[in-house]
């Protein structure tokens, strides 16, 4: 886990380590990345993002996978240059995240707006 989480400040040197979820995270512009927790046999890495595994299924195909986590076995860990296009998949999902929520649209769908 620890060599993870230099991997990651590697490629985010910018990153906030921070608890999400009760789990070490890195938060980058406001936005979590990545996440980390450690298990008996295997170190989860969650990108916080649904949508960015299935986008590697051939390059993952040797580790086990759920819609939100990866599992990497101790004795198999994740290269650094995989980790690094999972993590720049997320930040490329982040980008718009910052814009303002448009009241006027919802309001006609949902009373409380």
């Amino acid at each position: 886990m620890l060599t993870m989480r230099a991997r990651i400040l590697e490629i985010v040197p910018d990153a906030e380590e921070v608890v999400s979820y009760g789990m070490p995270a890195f938060k980058v512009d406001g936005n979590i990345v990545a996440g980390l927790l450690a298990n008996k046999t295997y170190v989860g890495y969650y990108p916080f993002s649904g949508s960015v595994l299935p986008n590697f299924r051939s390059e993952l195909s040797k580790y086990f996978t759920t819609l939100s986590a990866l599992h990497i076995p101790l004795d198999k860990p994740l290269p650094k240059a995989l980790l690094k296009k999972l993590i720049r998949a997320r930040l490329t999902q982040c980008k718009g995240k910052q814009e303002a929520v448009d009241v006027k649209k919802h309001n006609t769908k949902d009373s409380l707006w």
